[in-house]
């Protein structure tokens, strides 16, 4: 019997790539709740119009009498909670919209949750799972050396991540007082389509495209350890098939770039894929490389050096593995690139339409 799943966020990056992959690879059936904030897009969901096993609700996680009557009329085996603001930017200027999303709005999700398991049967509430999705981001900031990993101390450096240690360790309260069958993931940073152009790949290349200054935080040397999307996704249906309630497990891609070398990278596809001779923006400006845009700015506040996870354990116990290489990945990404239409250059157009081969030699090829 197929399951059916309750995603919160599903209509933002991560979540539309869970809620496609669910649907059409895996049969589940998925109620969707999102609240359509700036970063999510009906538009990421458009290959489900019409499929009945995708049913999209607009509402928010912190209305507790919405997801008490979503899970009582569609009994869900599980809850795969995405919905957060998660921009690190945005929580420095406004922390407190984190703080309702991402504290208040897990904690009335959890009480919803609670209650709607007290009335189902033992067997139900044994089958029962609350997948909770979070951040690197909360263990704080690494030296040059040495990894993440589920036994790290908290150690949150901006607003954003504290307001995802609150919601981590509010599920784990929820575990160990009430005996909610939760499980914990700690991510990377996620790249991949349709990815909201605020967060770093997408707005280079969208900046790059459009003739702008490519901004790097600092002296760029700040250090990310980055997983494509899709590998992400399937981590966490492995974890919510075969996880083991109340605990945590570091997801990561064992890929390591700092700041300034990612950004170089992307320009070099960048000048392959869509030619700065042919891209009228840089005409004008009499730029010959996209390499020419990069512009160091003020560092940002708070800003952790650097992060990378040890995903032994999802590996050992669940054989969890990233199957995409950067170069794969990040082909994935130039070739099906959307941006929103006011923002999106014409020259994005181009990539639309480029084919497999074509994409995939271009970014192997270039260094």
């Amino acid at each position: 019997m197929s399951k059916t799943l309750l995603v919160t966020g599903g209509a933002g990056f991560i979540g539309s790539n869970f809620v496609l992959e669910a649907v059409l690879q895996r049969g589940f059936r998925v109620i969707n709740l999102d609240k359509l904030t700036y970063a999510g897009s009906l538009a990421n969901l458009a290959p489900l119009e019409g499929n009945a096993l995708h049913t999209f609700v607009r509402g928010d996680i912190a209305d507790r009498p919405l997801t008490a009557r979503l899970l009582a009329e569609h009994t869900p085996d599980a809850v795969v909670h995405l919905a957060a603001e998660s921009h690190v930017d945005r929580s420095i200027n406004a922390p407190a919209d984190f703080v309702t999303t991402n504290v208040v709005g897990t904690f009335e999700l959890l009480e919803a949750v609670r209650a709607h398991l007290a009335t189902r049967s033992s067997s139900e509430r044994a089958s029962f799972r609350f997948l909770h999705v979070s951040t690197d981001e909360v263990y704080g900031s690494l030296g040059p050396t040495g990894a993440f990993t589920e036994d790290s101390p908290y150690a949150p450096n901006s607003p954003y991540a504290s307001s995802k240690a609150s919601s981590d360790l509010f599920v784990r309260a929820y575990h160990r007082t009430y005996g909610l069958p939760t499980l914990t993931t700690h991510c990377s940073n996620n790249y991949g389509p349709r990815q909201f152009p605020e967060k770093l790949i997408p707005l280079i290349i969208a900046h790059a495209l459009e003739g702008k200054a490519l901004p790097v935080y600092g002296d760029g040397q700040n250090v990310r350890d980055w997983i494509f999307v899709e590998d992400h996704v399937e981590a966490l249906l492995r974890v919510l098939e075969a996880g083991t309630p109340g605990e945590t497990y570091c997801i990561g891609g064992r890929c390591e770039w700092t700041n300034l070398d990612l950004v170089r990278r992307i320009c070099s596809e960048l000048d392959i894929l869509a030619p700065p001779s042919e891209n009228p923006a840089l005409v004008r400006a009499g730029v010959r490389s996209y390499h020419e845009l990069v512009t160091f700015v003020e560092d940002r506040l708070g800003h952790d050096r650097r992060y990378a996870m040890d995903p032994q354990k999802a590996e050992r116990t669940l054989g969890i593995k990233a199957r995409h290489t950067f170069d794969q990945g990040l082909t994935k990404t130039l070739r099906p690139l959307r941006v929103r239409p006011d923002a999106a250059p014409p020259v994005l157009q181009r990539w639309r339409d480029i084919p497999c081969s074509e994409s995939g030699s271009a970014a192997h090829g270039a260094r």
